[in-house]
């Protein structure tokens, strides 16, 4: 394994991250705490708690859950895009790199910065609530595994687009509708039971599950379910990775 090469990789774009660091960090960072002033304070002056918990705590989860999706996709998704925008792709694809090493680079630089702006969304939450997490181990795992399977499905989104309304056409009209639907600002124990059966059927909902018993103790859905899901979501973006290595899908296009 090439491990030169995919540092170099990894490490060009964790710069480009450095260099661009208002629209990277300080952006996400700020819209998730107006989502919480707005959802927290107005709301939640009006739901005082949820199953236990002050409602302003109980939706840190979600709001780090929704900035970890979106993040980890927009930044995968554009790390491989503007290599086959400007033509570099030519110099990566003839230089000796295989392509596992190729996707490990990109998608775990990807994953680093999500996790990043995760524990900083984490850190900011604290200074407008009281945060408890009852299974900080579960919280990284959570963490880790999500930010590496949505940066696998940002890379696959980056590999298929062929212009940048398509780069981002999937986090605007499907990631964030489902991540708004799956739980992130209520449990779906207040929804009607037939709209908690179609629900289930958002694949958000495991993955924002899970992460909020890691805080609070308290899931929609069994933990158990959740993580298998969620390493199900991983193992499908693998294997499309896997195909389109193999055949070559518009990797030189």
């Amino acid at each position: 394994m090439n491990l030169h090469a995919m540092r170099a990789i990894y490490l060009f774009e964790m710069a480009r991250t450095r260099r661009t660091l208002l629209q990277s960090i300080v952006s996400p960072v700020i819209s998730t705490s107006l989502y919480f002033v707005v959802f927290g304070a107005a709301i939640g002056a009006r739901i005082a708690e949820v199953d236990g918990i002050s409602y302003g705590a109980f939706i840190v989860p979600g709001l780090i859950m929704l900035s970890l999706l979106t993040q980890s996709v927009s930044n995968a998704s554009f790390g491989i895009y503007f290599p086959k925008f400007t033509g570099t792709i030519y110099e990566l694809l003839s230089a000796p790199v295989s392509y596992l090493e190729i996707a490990a680079s990109y998608v775990g630089a990807a994953a680093t910065k999500s996790i990043v702006l995760g524990l900083i969304i984490l850190a900011t939450a604290g200074l407008f609530v009281p945060l408890q997490v009852a299974h900080p181990w579960w919280m990284i795992l959570f963490l880790v595994l999500t930010a590496v399977t949505f940066s696998l499905f940002g890379f696959i989104i980056g590999i298929w687009a062929d212009n940048f309304e398509k780069l981002q056409l999937v986090p605007l009209l499907i990631i964030t509708p489902l991540t708004f639907l799956g739980g992130s600002f209520y449990s779906i124990d207040v929804l009607p039971p037939v709209w908690q059966t179609i629900t289930l059927f958002n694949p958000v909902v495991y993955l924002v599950s899970g992460f909020r018993w890691s805080f609070y103790g308290i899931a929609d859905v069994a933990v158990g379910i959740s993580l298998a899901m969620t390493l199900l979501f991983l193992a499908v973006f693998l294997a499309i990775v896997a195909w389109i290595f193999k055949t070559g899908y518009r990797l030189k296009n």
